[in-house]
């Protein structure tokens, strides 16, 4: 088989599949749907009057206008009278999110030919006023706008990539040519117009664009056997079958069609990268990857490269040897790997084999994977409480004592076993350390004391990991009694890097990897290694000091991140701050060691119980690869030469994670230092050496293929733009530890316009330069990149804190797609629009306060904040039904918990609560906003395509700024 033939036929779907020999297989679930109707992008709807955002003068899209007529106008173009709310239109707050179209626009597959996909329409280019010569008189200016439209798809010179057109009314002035859109010339004195504004809905649309993903492509299922497929979004549910190539929820790229030469790659400015989550949850109707144990042989690499053994690896001279599909090596197969070829050069095993027929499976490690050439013993839970008077008082080591009596009966286990094999070990700590023997011999658990901060031992080998049934009397105990111990605390002083040390030397004295769940609540400023000062100063915003807010104070903390990485010892930290704590030194340890820091402000046990303890609960349950080590391997002419993610790295190649779990992910970059070749097209193998909750050690492969382009025009038509985003915030967000906050934000908004410029150059049909064009799948780049130039790290409002930036920083280095999707763009639901006995979501509107009507109540979630806004006019019986009292003043601004009530709309609001919830890796604690209330301000932050308090643009004037910039460079 050659490297470039696509992955090998399977039975098709719905029939029985092949059974590997020894392997529980599950089937699928998902029945192939009807295929959606192809189409590109409709023509836009004409303007809303009404609109009332200003915005800086000079910089807005024109508005279309309907040629005068005594008749009144067909339905679908009629506009509201002059002064009317926009929604007016539609009825109070109904809401249209995107330009409208009788048929719904699809992305196509990369790999299908040219002649498959339907051309886009060519629709009217506007006439554009042109920058020079005498203005035009009042009677052209006439004749321009009564044939004017925005066009919504345009057919470009080159083979269709599909593009979205809007046009710029541009005038002239001193300074040279800039966009208006609120005056044309008149001849003799100037009368200006009453002020136009673009219709919102006549720029592209996130919502239109992923009810039509939806529409289009969650029906059927995404099959992974053709190399270069685009998956369908983050935002739509589908099924994957793996047929040769890893599942987009596994790996998905900036781009599944990447130039052949590293010369066009600059051309273009398209990052190439993948983020990559190697332990990512499957949905139930999903198969858990096959593990595949060779025995003692271990698995079969390439002698060379070292890659492993997976479907791209060509046989030859009749099974004896193989062709390495990354460098080319020949190498013998062994004796017993030996299987003869059919016909076609295939093995006849194949398909009984997961590595030569799946993109994704499992090896199990030999002795030669482990430490010391020792199989691992299993890893080790040890949960390290603060109990300094501000923990005790806040009530939260009482809550936490409570609920590990319950939660360590649900520690991960392996497969269908009936208890966990982690055992567990508790620490209590304020200015020192309280270490606890808690022996299933014991009658009563024993404390042991070492104030020795300075030089941390751990006073006590047998007896402080156990196993959770064998003792259960015993740790029952020590939780009752520690809440009762500490009762009397007035020790307001912490400290914490003694307290890692003494976790990773009890794991290392154990011979075993863990993790330690650290529950901290001030900052350490007691006298000990790692003792921090208070350095928080907002003056440094907007300086070139203010990078040093986002560096750790001091390089203990990495050198004990380290250390810890060496034992297999990841850190979990949960903060319970109710002023300053450093979170960027202090979350130093949980990102090199690859664990998750939670942060609980100003903690009160009746409003932050629910929120922490599901936190934790997810937390200790989740199932993690210990010890762990993943390297990147690609064909000849890339290779990965940058990584973002929580992990260490001692080298270039090798990423080095304490931990992993399914929520992480790595970020890996590419660059080319060679040319690629269009028929044998690029692949990319990521292997992940970890130790299971079982202890047992093994080697997870995921491997894809991509398309390889000589053509400009197919690298734009191949691209997934949440994935860019993802790529383009964690690359920011890193940039800030070692730039001002402007040089980046600048760098980002550069390398943006340099993206659109190179399509609009070499891509679109000769146009205007008063017209944006946006290729189809990146026609929501500028949106999604203003959010994230908005977001509270690079645009900080006043009331955002420094700890504040530096966790979100932290946090968003490790989400995936789906997660930074919906938290640079949040979700907005109307609540009371869909009928009350629809189980489906109700359809989100766009994120902007023009959206919102004072007649109804909409949820808004961006995967860690969950907002119910109440409109002022919203009826009685709604609140009533919602809230079980009978006006909107009466309404609590700032509820966290809606009353449960036995009605419909009730039922339905905390259903819908609950079913966002269960969609995040973290917990979303509700806030009800009232309208005109002081919450309001909160609630607006996350209206990302209004103009922000701090400074950021709308959507429409970041369009606009985008367009500008753009000009620049092809001028």
């Amino acid at each position: 088989m050659n490297v470039n033939q696509s992955a090998p036929p399977v039975p098709p779907f719905g029939q029985p599949q092949p059974v590997y020999q020894g392997y529980h297989q599950s089937s699928y679930g998902g029945q192939p749907g009807s295929t959606a109707p192809t189409t590109p992008y409709g023509a836009y709807n004409g303007p809303v009057p009404g609109y009332q955002q200003t915005s800086p003068p000079g910089m807005f899209p024109s508005v279309s206008r309907a040629p005068p007529s005594s008749e009144a106008p067909p339905a679908s173009t009629a506009q509201a009278p002059c002064g009317q709310a926009s929604y007016g239109q539609f009825g109070q707050g109904d809401v249209q999110n995107g330009p409208s179209s009788t048929v719904q626009m699809q992305r196509f597959p990369g790999s299908q030919p040219f002649g498959s996909v339907p051309l886009a329409p060519v629709v009217s280019q506007p006439t554009v006023l042109q920058p020079y010569g005498p203005p035009p008189t009042s009677a052209q200016v006439t004749a321009q706008l009564a044939g004017m439209q925005i066009s919504g798809a345009v057919a470009p010179a080159l083979p269709p990539v599909g593009n979205v057109t809007i046009s710029f009314f541009l005038e002239a002035s001193d300074s040279g040519v800039y966009l208006n859109p609120f005056y044309f010339y008149q001849p003799g004195p100037p009368q200006p117009l009453p002020p136009k504004r673009l219709d919102p809905d006549a720029i592209p649309s996130p919502i239109q664009v992923i009810e039509d993903d939806r529409n289009n492509r969650g029906s059927e299922p995404f099959v992974t056997g053709v190399r270069g497929q685009v998956p369908p979004l983050v935002t739509t549910n589908f099924l994957v079958k793996d047929q040769g190539n890893a599942s987009p929820r596994y790996i998905r790229c900036t781009s599944y069609n990447i130039p052949c030469t590293s010369d066009m790659a600059k051309q273009a400015q398209v990052p190439l990268a993948a983020v990559i989550k190697p332990l990512a949850r499957l949905p139930p109707e999903e198969a858990s990857p096959y593990v595949v144990d060779h025995g003692e042989s271990g698995p079969l690499r390439c002698n060379r490269c070292k890659a492993y053994m997976c479907p791209f690896m060509q046989f030859i001279e009749g099974g004896r040897r193989f062709q390495c599909c990354f460098c080319s090596c020949i190498n013998d197969v062994p004796p017993q790997y030996f299987q003869h070829l059919d016909h076609t050069g295939k093995r006849v095993d194949a398909y009984d084999r997961p590595e030569l027929s799946l993109g994704s499976y499992e090896f199990l490690a030999t002795v030669d994977y482990c430490k010391n050439n020792k199989f691992p013993s299993p890893p080790a839970f040890i949960f390290m409480i603060d109990v300094s008077y501000n923990a005790i008082r806040s009530g939260l080591v009482r809550l936490l004592c409570e609920e590990l009596k319950s939660l360590l009966d649900f520690l991960p286990r392996e497969g269908g076993t009936e208890e966990s094999a982690i055992r567990v070990g508790f620490v209590t700590y304020n200015k020192v350390l309280h270490f606890y023997n808690v022996k299933s011999s014991l009658a009563q658990p024993q404390m042991m004391v070492v104030s020795d901060v300075a030089d941390m031992f751990v006073p006590l080998l047998d007896g402080f990991l156990v196993n959770v049934s064998e003792s259960r009397a015993v740790i029952t105990s020590l939780l009752d009694q520690i809440p009762e111990m500490f009762a009397d605390t007035r020790e307001t002083e912490t400290v914490f890097a003694p307290v890692i040390q003494a976790g990773m030397e009890a794991l290392k004295a154990a011979e075993c990897a863990g993790k330690l769940f650290l529950f901290h609540t001030s900052l350490p400023i007691a006298e000990a290694p790692g003792k921090l000062k208070n350095r928080d100063d907002r003056k440094l915003i907007n300086t070139d000091k203010e990078k040093t807010l986002f560096q750790p104070q001091t390089g203990a903390y990495q050198t004990l991140a380290k250390e810890c990485v060496a034992q297999g010892c990841c850190v979990d930290l949960f903060l319970f701050p109710n002023q300053y704590v450093d979170v960027a030194t202090l979350s130093v340890v949980p990102q090199l060691t690859g664990g998750s820091v939670y942060k609980y402000a100003c903690f009160q046990v009746e409003n932050d119980q629910e929120r922490f303890l599901s936190d934790l609960r997810r937390d200790v349950q989740k199932v993690v690869g210990f010890d762990a080590v993943m390297r990147v391997r690609t064909s000849t002419g890339i290779r990965a030469v940058d990584f973002f993610g929580a992990f260490y790295m001692s080298n270039t190649t090798d990423v080095e994670l304490a931990g992993l779990d399914g929520d992480k992910t790595v970020t890996v970059e590419f660059k080319h230092d060679d040319r690629l070749n269009e028929e044998s097209g690029a692949l990319l193998q990521c292997a992940l050496l970890y130790t299971s909750c079982a202890g047992q050690r093994r080697l997870r492969i995921h491997n894809l293929a991509l398309n390889c382009c000589t053509q400009l025009a197919d690298l734009y038509r191949n691209c997934e733009t949440d994935t860019l985003i993802n790529y383009m915030a964690k690359f920011a967000y890193r940039g800030v530890l070692n730039s001002p906050v402007k040089t980046v934000r600048d760098t980002l908004i550069t390398q943006c316009a340099q993206i659109l410029a190179c399509y609009r150059k070499n891509c679109a049909s000769p146009s205007s330069a008063g017209q944006l064009i946006l290729p189809e799948c990146m026609k929501l780049l500028p949106v999604y990149l203003n959010c994230v130039l908005k977001s509270d790290v690079l645009q900080p409002g006043a009331e955002v804190t420094t700890d504040d930036r530096a966790y979100v920083r932290q946090l968003v280095t490790s989400m995936d797609v789906a997660e930074t999707n919906v938290f640079f763009y949040p979700r907005l639901l109307p609540l009371t629009k869909s009928p009350i006995e629809s189980a489906t979501e109700p359809p989100a509107v766009r994120a902007s306060e023009e959206r919102l009507s004072n007649g109804d109540i909409y949820l808004l979630e961006n995967g860690l904040n969950l907002f119910l806004w109440v409109g002022a006019s919203v009826q009685q019986g709604v609140v009533q039904s919602l809230f079980n009292v009978s006006s909107f003043s009466q309404i609590t601004s700032g509820l966290s918990v809606l009353p449960v009530l036995d009605n419909p709309l009730s039922k339905k609001v905390r259903g819908l609560i609950d079913s966002l919830r269960a969609q995040r890796s973290r917990y979303m604690k509700l806030i009800v906003v009232k309208q005109e209330d002081k919450l309001e301000m909160l609630f607006k932050h996350f209206l990302v395509e209004d103009k922000s308090l701090s400074g950021g643009a709308s959507y429409v004037d970041f369009l606009c700024h985008m367009h500008k910039e753009i000009r620049q460079l092809l001028s």
